[in-house]
């Protein structure tokens, strides 16, 4: 393969499913043990009683968030990823379209972690968004697994 430098594909990162289901299933679960971690600091400096009650808060609204939402987004990816055959795009492990989503959903974080709502209260809102990310990048990781094992995996 020659290297053309007039050529837009040559420019294009291409690596195969493989790595577009370990890049998601990393992102996932970096931004969840991100998330977690600033709840459970905020939690760490609250009255004992308001950690316990946001933090229950937010742990059993993050399994209902993972099963009802989170799940059918990875498997929505899944289906998507798994078919594709060669190298794809290294930005491909999620829709173009969910990039901006993800602007939005930075841009929210950072605009209540400096906003006037108290700390323990985040604290249960980045205890579910994390917690459903973590649980939800197993998903992504199993998938990956099956691929390098060569496994038979559903979407192929």
């Amino acid at each position: 393969m020659s290297f053309d430098l007039h050529d837009p594909e040559t420019w294009k990162p291409g690596v195969p499913k493989s790595v577009l289901l370990l890049l998601a299933g990393a992102m996932w679960l970096g931004v969840g043990i991100m998330l977690d971690t600033m709840a459970a600091s905020w939690l760490g400096v609250a009255a004992h009683r308001s950690a316990v009650i946001s933090a229950g808060v937010g742990v059993v609204a993050a399994l209902l968030v993972h099963h009802f939402g989170f799940l059918r987004i990875v498997d929505k990816n899944l289906g998507r990823i798994l078919p594709m055959e060669g190298k794809r795009c290294l930005f491909s492990f999620m829709p173009a379209k969910s990039y901006l989503l993800v602007a939005l959903m930075i841009a929210m974080g950072i605009t209540l972690r400096h906003s006037s709502v108290p700390k323990v209260y985040l604290a249960a809102a980045y205890l579910c968004m994390g917690t459903a990310l973590v649980l939800s990048s197993i998903r992504y990781l199993r998938y990956l697994v099956r691929v390098l094992r060569g496994w038979t995996v559903e979407g192929e």
